[in-house]
């Protein structure tokens, strides 16, 4: 890995070489989280974007020369990345947006964004010659570790809130996990995650802690912009939890600038659930990573559920940095949000996916985006990982007897407010 110059602590600028310390900074334990730095003379002579026009990867591994891997590293056979970035000019037009744009990572193989850095995390732990590896979530990430270990057949240990939906937890069940249901938080989970790993010796995939799997999500970036054509959008909306996404999306963001392959930042706009916005607060009163306390999160939107944001020097960095804000918006705008963006794209996404969405409606209310700005969303999970909080946004149907007049009747009865 000549062209990975070494590892940055995000607290203290320290630096490492990427095989002196295992996951974090030294000087700050578990909350020292660390940046990977690259050579990027190395990179241009090895990738280009006249290269990747003729690339037939269509993964996340047609960027396999900008991530921190072995040149001759065998990623997963399953196809990861390369997701759909659709215009959406119906779900645009009642908002005044005539350029906006979803990219839809429900597609990856277990459903959810997530799968970008499990993908990466299974190529490091066999690098690392791991036969165990571990994570902690609130549900997406487990399955999408889960999936992906069983598709090279690496054992996984999963700790889980035993509050997370059960499509999730049957997910990693069906793939063959080891499941612990810990009760309490995702916090608590990531604890003993930790524990349990530096007692048997597993590989941990937790983001905010393994500085590569900000890596793996960071390929989301490059996708949008090269599926622009190279003309990055002025916004992208990216629902924020432990903060582990945004942060990726802006770290492929500034590769692609420091190679020169576009020309300037898209704002970054993190969207929080109210009830889990640690980082919205840091971010109004001006917060360091440091001087951020523990809240008691509680959101509908699983996914984004964090009372401490674990990932949140990258996160507030991610903002600041392009320019961009933090929004929270409520349980029930986030539900609302569901049955707009399937109704309008014909894409089904869960809560904490369609929390995009809310928050641009917000953005465009206070006058934060722009008639004429190209916006993306970053849908990143499919609606089927939570379909009871999906059924709390519609109406039962009628049940009728196999008549048609019954059914006629039933047909030109007023269609119910949510249809």
């Amino acid at each position: 890995m000549d062209h990975v110059r070494g590892l940055r602590c995000m607290l203290c600028g320290a630096t490492f070489a990427s095989d002196e310390v295992a996951y974090v900074c030294p000087r700050h334990g578990n909350e020292g989280i660390l940046d990977v730095i690259y050579d990027y003379d190395i990179i241009r002579s090895r990738i280009s974007q006249a290269e990747l026009r003729d690339n037939r990867e269509l993964s996340m591994w047609r960027y396999k020369a900008l991530l921190p891997v072995l040149r001759d590293a065998l990623p997963p056979p399953l196809r990861v990345g390369w997701t759909p970035l659709y215009p959406v000019p119906r779900l645009g037009a009642p908002l005044g947006l005539h350029d906006l744009w979803v990219k839809d990572d429900g597609v990856n193989p277990t459903g959810s964004f997530k799968d970008r850095a499990s993908a990466l995390a299974v190529v490091k732990a066999q690098e690392a010659g791991a036969e165990v590896m571990t994570t902690a979530s609130t549900g997406n990430a487990a399955a999408a570790l889960a999936g992906l270990a069983a598709s090279v057949g690496m054992k996984v240990v999963i700790f889980v809130p035993q509050s997370a939906p059960l499509a999730k937890i049957a997910q990693h069940l069906i793939y063959g996990a080891r499941v612990l249901l810990v009760d309490g938080s995702y916090d608590d989970a990531f604890d003993l995650t930790l524990e349990a790993a530096r007692t048997y010796g597993w590989y941990v995939r937790n983001t905010a802690y393994n500085p590569f799997m900000t890596e793996g999500k960071k390929t989301a970036a490059y996708e949008i912009c090269e599926q622009l054509g190279w003309q990055p959008p002025e916004f992208i909306f990216v629902p924020v939890g432990d903060g582990c996404i945004i942060g990726g999306i802006h770290k492929g963001l500034k590769d692609l600038l420091a190679l020169g392959w576009i020309d300037r930042m898209p704002r970054l706009i993190g969207v929080q659930a109210e009830g889990s916005a640690a980082l919205v607060d840091a971010f109004r009163r001006g917060l360091s990573p440091e001087a951020i306390r523990p809240i008691k999160a509680h959101t509908v939107a699983d996914s984004i559920a964090a009372c401490m944001p674990r990932d949140r020097a990258k996160a507030l960095a991610a903002v600041r940095e392009t320019g961009g804000t933090f929004l929270a918006v409520s349980d029930a705008d986030i539900l609302a949000a569901i049955p707009v963006v399937a109704r309008r794209t014909g894409i089904f996404c869960e809560p904490a996916a369609a929390a995009a969405y809310a928050g641009l409606v917000k953005a465009v209310d206070e006058g934060l985006v722009p008639p004429g700005a190209r916006t993306v969303l970053l849908l990143t999970g499919s609606g089927l990982k939570d379909v009871a909080s999906a059924m709390k946004t519609v109406s039962r149907p009628a049940v009728v007897p196999p008549e048609l007049e019954a059914a006629c009747e039933a047909l030109e009865a007023p269609r119910p407010v949510d249809g």
